[in-house]
């Protein structure tokens, strides 16, 4: 796995995904941080994680629209399919890469949380339990942007599914308050108070085993048709 994980390192950084990714997150942040801290004198380093959230789910389908879409429309997925590699660890070590992307965005932003100390007193304990509720959310977005590139051979429709399916999520609170446990980025929004909850981080943990699971069941039965 460990080498799946390398190669797919490699391919977000020599080609200009990963580039792209870290740089958008960081301009949009970058906008949300000068809106909180100098026109609203804010200096809640965890709350404009909440807009980063946003940010996330605009932009996660540019790590995982062409994980396995376009294996397929190059012609390269059978070579995975019949690979000594086993689809479980093949999907997997593909999400822990994309994951990673993640976390290195997340280290960058630090240096909003530097500057935040200068002008006052940020929370660092409320600023870290508010990135592990970033980096589980963004782990469930990647898993389900996994699973869309898995269903079709077009990164543009994989990664339209991903952004629909995400924003749908936003709304589905306003229908019923059942749905309340299911809008993701509802139940990031508890991280930023400092307290970290079991059942939200067991929810997150769970929504991504599933979609992995149902990924790699997918690719499995493609397998053997194949």
């Amino acid at each position: 796995m460990g080498a799946i994980i390398k190669k797919e390192l490699k391919n977000y950084f020599l080609s200009p995904i990963g580039y792209v990714f870290i740089g958008l997150f960081l301009i949009m942040f970058s906008i949300f941080f000068y809106i909180d801290v100098f026109k609203y004198q804010s200096t809640n380093f965890e709350y404009i994680y909440y807009s980063g959230a946003t940010i996330l789910t605009f932009i996660v389908p540019i790590l995982t629209m062409r994980t396995i879409a376009e294996e397929r429309k190059n012609g390269t997925e059978q070579l995975l399919l019949t690979s000594p590699i086993s689809i479980s660890k093949l999907i997997i070590g593909k999400f822990i890469a994309a994951t990673l992307i993640v976390i290195i965005t997340e280290i960058c932003t630090f240096m909003y949380f530097a500057i935040l100390s200068y002008f006052g007193k940020p929370h660092i304990k409320a600023a870290l339990v508010t990135m592990l509720g970033f980096t589980l959310l963004g782990m469930s977005y990647i898993s389900f942007g996994i699973l869309a590139s898995s269903i079709t051979e077009n990164q543009i429709v994989a990664g339209i599914i991903t952004v629909g399916f995400l924003i749908l999520t936003w709304f589905l609170p306003q229908f019923s308050s059942v749905f309340t446990n299911f809008s993701l980025i509802n139940i990031f929004a508890k991280f930023p108070r400092g307290q970290i909850d079991i059942a939200d981080t067991v929810t997150f943990i769970t929504f991504t085993i599933m979609c992995l699971t149902l990924t790699i069941t997918f690719m499995q039965r493609r397998k053997l048709v194949k």
